[in-house]
């Protein structure tokens, strides 16, 4: 189960347009659990660094995973504080001006510390759950990883306790003397949406694309 909400603090709390700000847990959690990608930002040996990664969400808590020798995660597990943000682009929106152009678009971020897990069994059940956000079913399917793999893969987990996410619907907001203007105006809806799978060249014949990946959709 997760919270109801998180306390906004003036880090967290939307200072131009606080109206598309939120700090409820189900718009927090619906958006990590929608994006494929998450980027890690912090500052290391006085170089800030932005690292795109995949991430997962359980409960109160989010996974990423990388190498054992990953320079971010060593750099993280010391305790050098980050920001976690993923982002979901849902239209581009035309105003009538140049000024209002702008998108929907559902965001988090979140702030803390990361830290390693470094239990074997909640490192497994962390990184089955980093592919089972990908692709659904998918850890069933597949070999699960050998003790190798899991001594040269590193798990860190960021609690949500401080964040929040930042959302923008609707239409382009113009001002009420442009409205006469001879120019469209409205939004392009704008989504991701899955390919038909490529089977990988060396794939034996016979074995069929499950259909649980024919149907991909986020």
């Amino acid at each position: 189960m997760s919270s109801p909400g998180l306390t906004p603090t003036p880090r967290t709390t939307a200072q131009r347009l606080p109206a598309r700000g939120r700090h409820d847990r189900a718009t927090i959690d619906a958006i990590l659990d929608e994006a494929l990608v998450c980027h890690l930002g912090f500052v290391h040996e006085g170089q800030p660094f932005v690292i795109p990664t995949i991430h997962a969400r359980a409960g109160d808590t989010v996974f990423v995973h990388g190498s054992a020798a990953s320079r971010m995660l060593r750099a993280l597990d010391a305790g050098v504080p980050a920001c976690l943000s993923a982002t979901l682009v849902d239209g581009l929106v035309m105003a009538r001006s140049a000024f209002h152009h702008s998108m929907n678009y559902r965001s988090v971020v979140l702030l803390g510390s990361l830290k390693a897990v470094n239990d074997p069994g909640r490192k497994l059940e962390a990184l089955r759950a980093i592919t089972e956000h990908v692709a659904p079913g998918r850890w069933a399917q597949v070999r699960p990883p050998s003790e190798n793999e899991l001594r040269g893969t590193s798990v860190m987990e960021l609690p949500i306790v401080e964040g929040s996410a930042k959302v923008r619907s609707g239409p382009p907001g113009d001002d009420p003397e442009d409205l006469a203007l001879d120019c469209w105006a409205g939004v392009i809806p704008l989504s991701l949406r899955a390919g038909e799978p490529i089977s990988a060249p060396d794939l034996r014949a016979g074995i069929a694309v499950p259909e649980a990946l024919l149907r991909y959709a986020r």
